[in-house]
């Protein structure tokens, strides 16, 4: 590259291209030509933001014949009086058909230069041609094609600023149909609709998109239980039709004993282990196992996989419990896999005395890895193993001095899984009874056997152990259930391993298990999320082989929906400014209605006292208004929601510092005022101070864990401006709340009462923001 070519990438570069825009232009001669004249006609000159890219518009845009006039539209450019594409279209258009005489008025009237057009006069066309799309609207509302008002609009309003009339067309539509729906956001019906094909989950299939779709077929306001009606998974019974499945010659026996017990119901379980709170993924789980068995009018256990005594709490077995029957579940039977303890030892005597397992003296060092060296006493003799294994149940040999381990290779090439590990340490059930516990590898199938699962259902990464799952049933001779494994799900811009919560909250960063920050069920749950919108978020994510990885965003847009039909409105200032109305026109406070969902009347109204005295927010008044400002302003009136009035501002009152301290306003009844107000506020009087906690990520990157996104370690990545926390004033009619209750704070968002609340103070969560801003 030469000299002059490196100075002419430079100076494209500054004008605001991109370095591969840069290079593309340097390619095109024509446009390099015109652009390196416009270049040094503006030598010298400080280019206002924005400048740099209307100047390349023009050198895409010009022709050869208008070059004389060049000089003339840069000028314009500069000095803003070309300011949008539109009008240096305008300006060329002109000058194509006025080549040898050129009246600057008539340019600029062309043009439209110097012409503003208000935000009022884009909010009246907007609202009119609306109207005329009403019925239209309605019926198709999100998927109405928005186009063609933009065109109408362009039409009427020529000088108009896109960007402002998109805007307002947003949000005309969002306060004409609300927030969206399930139904809004999801793809629309396909003209030529095909069956649903059948899904089986342990198939790769070419993208987590086409499977989902496969499953879910156009229909896409599914409940978790019309999900699992479509899943192909095998019938009771037919287990032996499955892929990968092992069939012995006892195997049609066996089947015939389990359905003789069952009756042919499908059985499933979801078996935690309680060594912490449930998270996120768990709800995906839950909604699985217990959904699959109720739309098979089947049964779901609550299996508490207790084989870890180490770091098992009473407060985990609880909260697993209550998780699962807020989500709506009823387990079909609460079980422990220490309740199979006796049996579970049984039968490994029985696998040693097959030569099927042996007791082994590696560390765990030396079992790690994918090539870890096989055990030397992998061929002892089976007395040996037997009283060696016996040793460890009596506690004669010492934690990490011997497992016991099963002949197998996994299919990950892992080398004979442990059974059994000896650890001193007593279970919360069986107290000192036991010194050795099994582990997963081993306890997963025979409790699964044990209690007739006609479907282990599970997440992917347990894939690789399903050889040992049906090698372990079949060698010892019982019932083999199906497994079958689902995608996990995860969350951007969080982490749910228990050992990095536990870190977090040891760090105090967040407070507990249920911080609100946190993706636990137990969080959410305190954060407001109610648990129909985080069923049927897991509901429209399927059940697909492929791993799922989603954004906060999407849960949040399931839970506002949800919200938005079930928590009522009421009116909350969280930066509060005074108003005294000097022309108050009554004696004493009077009651003012609000109807709890305004586009539903019959659901019913609620009292706020209007009086002499109110708040608003700090944000709904400026002393001077800027462009596009709609609300309380020196010469611009506001109204009030609900109470019938417009405010008009008399008087600013200001401390020692300059800062506005409060405002005295006049009222007039809307209906004798001779201009609309631009905005209706919400408002406060006689108020209830309550605490309002708003949050953001807890994590500034998507994924915390990955070391190439945060070097430091996921600790180093937390938002310490996670939690913000506000004392607010909120109408008294909140004042009787209890924990958990939900409602809209209109203009504002969603929220929760938190279980902090005393008789004494109201605290309150934000679960999700209004899915518009509809600030201005």
């Amino acid at each position: 590259m030469s000299v002059d070519t490196e100075n002419l990438l430079k100076s494209f570069i500054e004008l605001g291209l991109s370095e591969q825009k840069a290079k593309e232009t340097l390619k095109n001669s024509a446009v390099t030509k015109n652009l390196s004249f416009i270049l040094n006609e503006v030598r010298n000159v400080v280019l206002s933001d924005g400048i740099g890219m209307l100047l390349y518009h023009l050198a895409t845009k010009t022709k050869p014949q208008i070059s004389d006039h060049l000089p003339l539209l840069i000028k314009y450019i500069v000095t803003k009086k070309l300011d949008s594409t539109l009008r240096i279209d305008k300006a060329i258009e002109y000058t194509l058909s006025h080549i040898s005489n050129v009246n600057v008025n008539e340019l600029e009237k062309f043009c439209g230069v110097g012409v503003v057009v208000s935000p009022e006069e884009i909010e009246k066309v907007v609202e009119k041609l609306l109207l005329a799309h009403k019925n239209e609207l309605l019926e198709k509302r999100y998927r109405f094609n928005v186009g063609q008002v933009m065109q109408q609009v362009r039409n009427e309003l020529p000088w108009a600023d896109g960007k402002a009339v998109k805007s307002e067309i947003d949000l005309q539509v969002f306060d004409l149909l609300g927030p969206k729906t399930e139904s809004d956001l999801a793809p629309p019906p396909k003209n030529d609709k095909k069956s649903a094909k059948p899904i089986k989950v342990d198939n790769k299939q070419k993208s987590e998109v086409k499977e989902k779709r496969d499953l879910q077929g156009d229909n896409n306001s599914l409940t978790i239980l019309d999900v699992m009606k479509k899943v192909n998974f095998h019938a009771p019974g037919e287990n032996f039709k499955t892929d990968g499945y092992v069939v012995t010659e006892n195997t049609e026996k066996l089947i015939k004993e389990h359905l003789k017990i069952t009756g042919g119901q499908v059985r499933t379980r979801f078996p935690p282990e309680p060594n912490g709170i449930l998270h996120i993924g768990h709800a995906k789980a839950i909604n699985i196992n217990f959904g699959y068995a109720a739309s098979h009018n089947g049964v779901c256990f609550l299996r508490y996989d207790d084989t870890n005594p180490e770091k098992e709490e009473e407060k985990f077995f609880t909260g697993i419990k209550d998780m699962v029957e807020w989500l709506g579940y009823k387990p079909y039977k609460i079980t422990h896999s220490s309740d199979y303890f006796d049996q579970l030892y049984n039968w490994a005597v029985q696998l040693i005395k097959s030569g099927l397992a042996y007791v082994c003296h590696q560390t765990a060092d030396e079992m790690k890895g994918f090539n870890p060296q096989p055990s030397p006493w992998r061929d002892r003799p089976i007395e040996e193993s037997l009283q060696l294994f016996e040793d460890m149940k009596n506690g004669k040999i010492d934690e990490g001095a011997a497992t016991l381990r099963m002949k197998i290779t996994l299919e990950e090439g892992k080398l004979d899984p442990v059974a059994y590990r000896v650890r001193f340490i007593p279970h919360h059930r069986t107290g000192d009874k036991w010194c050795i516990y099994p582990t997963y590898d081993y306890t997963h199938c025979l409790c699964d056997s044990i209690e007739n699962i006609t479907h282990s259902l599970c997440t992917k990464e347990f894939q690789s152990r399903r050889s040992s799952y049906y090698w372990l049933c079949n060698a010892l001779n019982i019932y083999c259930p199906v497994q079958w494994e689902y995608g996990r799900l995860n969350v951007n811009y969080t982490v749910v391993s228990k050992r990095k919560i536990a870190k977090l909250i040891d760090e105090g960063i967040v407070k507990d298990w249920d911080d609100p920050r946190l993706f636990t069920l137990t969080a959410l749950r305190r954060r407001g999320f109610p648990a129909e919108a985080i069923n049927n978020f897991c509901a429209q994510l399927g059940v697909t082989g492929a791993q799922s990885t989603v954004d906060p965003s999407m849960l949040e847009a399931y839970a506002r929906d949800y919200l938005n039909n079930t928590a009522p409105r009421v009116m909350v200032v969280l930066d509060p400014l005074k108003i005294t109305i000097e022309n108050y026109p009554h004696n004493k406070p009077v009651n003012v209605s609000v109807p709890n969902f305004p586009s539903k009347p019959e659901l019913g109204s609620h009292n706020v006292t209007f009086d002499k005295v109110i708040y608003i927010e700090s944000n709904d008044f400026m002393e001077v208004a800027e462009k596009g400002y709609r609300r309380l302003a020196a010469g611009q009136s506001v109204g009030l929601r609900h109470a019938g009035y417009v405010l008009e501002l008399k008087n600013v009152e200001k401390d020692a510092t300059g800062k506005v301290t409060g405002l005295v306003c006049s009222c007039t009844e809307v209906e004798k005022v001779q201009i609309k107000p631009k905005a209706f506020i919400h408002w406060v009087s006689n108020p209830l101070e309550v605490e309002i906690r708003l949050y953001d990520s807890l994590f500034k990157h998507k994924n915390p864990e990955d070391p190439a996104e945060v070097p430091g370690g996921f600790l180093s990545d937390c938002n310490l401006d996670s939690l913000k926390i506000l004392l607010c004033l909120a109408d008294e009619s909140i004042k009787t709340s209890k924990i958990y209750d939900k409602f809209q704070f209109e203009r504002i968002g969603f929220f929760s009462v938190d279980p902090d609340t005393t008789t004494n103070k109201l605290v309150f969560n934000q679960t999700v923001g209004l899915k518009e801003d509809a600030g201005k």
